[in-house]
C-alpha cells in the first residue's frame, strides 16, 4: 500500500500566503471532515475553515454512498463557506470545487490529461480521481455551505474502489499532498470570492468543462443507470449551472442527471 507522506498545514499556508482566506488544520484520522465542519459551523465557525484528513472512517459521497480509502493514500478536505448570494444560487459550489480541482491538477502537469464532467466529475485519461460532495447547514448565523472532496493520491490498482478510478500515482503525477492541497485551496478561494461577489462564471466553467461541445446522453435518475434517457449535443452551462443539450433542436436545460460522454 504506497502512502505518502501526510499533509502538514503549516507548509500549505506558507504556500498559500498571507492574503489567503483559508485557515487550514490537518488531522490524522477522523469519521468524515464534511460532518466535522459542519459541526463547527453550528458552533459559529467562520468561513475559510479548511479541514484536510489522511483518513475518513466515515466518509461519504452522493447518495450517502461510502466513500473510503486506505490511510494515508488521498487526501479528504472539506472547506466552510458562508456565501452571501441567494441559497438558491448555492448548487454552484459544487460545480465550483470540481473546477478548482482539474484547474488545480492541470497546472501540476495533468494538461489535457485530466478532464472536468459535469457537474463535477474530475477525470484523469477518463477515470475518475475524485469525488466530491458539497451540503447545506443551518446554522444560528445563518446558513453555512460544506464543500468537500476526496482526492485519491497513491492508490495502487488492488486498492481502487471501481475499475473506472484512478489515482495521481497511477497516473504518473505529484502525489506532494502539499502542492495538490495548495492548488486545488488557492484556484478555489478565486473561483470562490468571484462568484459570491456575483459574476457569472457560466462562460468560464464551460471553457473548463469537456462535457460541453460534444454529444452526451444524460439519465434523469443518477441512481439508476438504466433510467430514462435523453440524447444530444451538449452546447453551453446555463446561469444555474444546468447543462444546456440540444435535443431535436431544441435547447433543454438540466439541472441534474447523471452524463455519459458519447463517442
Amino acid at each position: 500500500m504506497p502512502s505518502t507522506p501526510p499533509a502538514d498545514a503549516g507548509r500549505i499556508a506558507a504556500l498559500l500566503g498571507p492574503d489567503s482566506g483559508w485557515r487550514v488544520r490537518t488531522t490524522a484520522v477522523t469519521g468524515s471532515t464534511n460532518a466535522d465542519l459542519a459541526e463547527l459551523a453550528r458552533r459559529g465557525g467562520r468561513a475559510g475553515e479548511v479541514l484536510i484528513a489522511e483518513h475518513q472512517q466515515a466518509g461519504r459521497g452522493r447518495f450517502e454512498r461510502a466513500w473510503q480509502s486506505p490511510p494515508g493514500t488521498s487526501l479528504s478536505t472539506s472547506v466552510l463557506l458562508r456565501p452571501r448570494r441567494a441559497p438558491w444560487d448555492w448548487g454552484w459550489l459544487s460545480l465550483l470545487v470540481g473546477l478548482a480541482v482539474t484547474d488545480g491538477l492541470r497546472s501540476l502537469g495533468a494538461g489535457d490529461r485530466i478532464e472536468l464532467k459535469w457537474p463535477n466529475d474530475a477525470l484523469i485519461d477518463g477515470r475518475k480521481v475524485c469525488g466530491i460532495l458539497s451540503e447545506l447547514v443551518v446554522t444560528d448565523l445563518g446558513n453555512a455551505a460544506i464543500c468537500g472532496w476526496g482526492l485519491n493520491i497513491s492508490f495502487d490498482e488492488s486498492e481502487l474502489p471501481i475499475p473506472q478510478a484512478t489515482s495521481l500515482l497511477l497516473a504518473g503525477l505529484p502525489t506532494d499532498k502539499n502542492l495538490v492541497a495548495t492548488a486545488i485551496l488557492a484556484r478555489l478561494d478565486e473561483l470562490f470570492t468571484r462568484w459570491d461577489a456575483g459574476a457569472d462564471l457560466s462562460a468560464e466553467y464551460a471553457a473548463g468543462c469537456a462535457t460541453v461541445g460534444r454529444p452526451v446522453r444524460v439519465h434523469l435518475d443518477q441512481e439508476t443507470p438504466d433510467s430514462p434517457s435523453s440524447s444530444g449535443q451538449a452546447v453551453g452551462i446555463g446561469p444555474n449551472g444546468e447543462l444546456l443539450v440540444e435535443i431535436d433542436g431544441q435547447i433543454e436545460a438540466f439541472a441534474a442527471g447523471d452524463v455519459v460522454h458519447l463517442r
